[in-house]
């Protein structure tokens, strides 16, 4: 059997077949935009960080904390976005060719949509303990002037975590019963 040319299983799909399976270029301006967001982060950091150097012998120990917390989620909101941008294009628009790089992060060789669901759950998951640990640094200023928790708010960012925590667990057993059904599918042949 001969190798058949990229052209000419090209033109054996059709046009619109074509036009299709090229239509997932277009998603290559978004994943440049996620990497001008991940720029405007990087600008965030040194900012916070610029504050907490600045302010490290003035700042209360609270205040410290809350910051060091900011700069621990702008780096977990970070590495989201490298997981996005890079996953996502290697998984939908076209392969990175990595193999043998000394920088090829570990989760990449074996990236597909669900791997990357389950990577994003449990990362949304983290960011928002972030900001629900701030929450309750900040909770102990409750009903005093100039309180930036409000009680009905704690309760709110408690229930929306527990509801991203609920929904990484239905991801990822889906996930495990789709694996399941896929083994039992390669075994009976």
């Amino acid at each position: 059997m001969t190798q058949r040319s990229p052209t000419e299983a090209a033109a054996d799909r059709g046009l619109l077949a074509n036009l299709i399976f090229s239509s997932r270029w277009m998603q290559l301006p978004l994943y440049f935009g996620l990497i001008v967001a991940q720029g405007v982060y990087v600008i965030l950091f040194v900012k916070e960080l610029w504050h907490l150097i600045h302010g490290a012998t003035s700042l209360g120990e609270q205040d410290i904390m809350l910051i060091v917390l900011g700069l621990i989620d702008v780096v977990m909101i970070s590495n989201l976005l490298v997981m996005v941008i890079v996953g996502g294009y290697e998984t939908f628009v076209s392969r990175l060719n990595l193999k043998g790089h000394p920088d090829q992060p570990e989760w990449l060789s074996h990236v597909n949509a669900s791997v990357l669901k389950v990577k994003l759950a449990m990362a949304i998951i983290g960011i928002s303990s972030i900001h629900l640990l701030k929450t309750f640094i900040e909770a102990g200023t409750l009903g005093l002037d100039g309180a930036r928790a409000t009680e009905t708010g704690v309760m709110w960012q408690t229930i929306i975590h527990m509801v991203f925590i609920l929904s990484a667990i239905g991801i990822a057993w889906t996930d495990y019963l789709m694996q399941q059904t896929t083994k039992v599918g390669k075994s009976e042949h």
